[in-house]
């Protein structure tokens, strides 16, 4: 028998997975402004590019529009997308490729990374308030490992 908490972990993961599908969508579309809805004021952020954490969601959209101008066109891709839920704060990670066309017209298929998503309810929905884009390192050669597939 599943439980009314049950209905809504269930119903809450949906919204979550939905959130982040917009997070795909407004990257291929370029959407500042739909990005802006997805994350909280004060996001925190371990993305890819240095330095070491971007704060606040004016540093987050920076860095995706950093992102709209090296692409022509680009796709978001998620796969394994896990997810563990409480009532107001959620955690889960991923694979994530980031690829599409240059401004030259190459296209850089780009490369797979480990994403792992800190989310909080917020007014009734739930905004991504932390996430961290690492890749593997080479230990002996002190680089990361760019040519893994999930």
């Amino acid at each position: 028998m599943t439980t009314a908490n049950g209905f809504r972990a269930q119903r809450d993961e949906a919204e979550i997975r939905e959130q982040i599908g917009k997070v795909a969508e407004a990257l291929r579309a370029k959407d500042i402004e739909a990005l802006r809805h997805l994350y909280t004021e004060d996001v925190v952020s371990f993305d890819i590019e240095p330095p070491l954490q971007h704060i606040g969601i004016a540093a987050k959209l920076e860095n995706w529009a950093r992102v709209f101008r090296f692409f022509e066109t680009l796709t978001y891709e998620i796969r394994d997308l896990t997810f563990t839920v409480g009532a107001e704060v959620a955690y889960g990670y991923a694979f994530a490729r980031l690829h599409g066309t240059l401004p030259s017209g190459v296209t850089a298929n780009g490369m797979w990374v480990r994403v792992t998503y800190g989310m909080r309810k917020v007014d009734g929905a739930w905004l991504i308030a932390h996430d961290q884009v690492s890749v593997p390192l080479e230990i002996s050669s002190g680089k990361g490992v760019v040519d893994l597939e999930p």
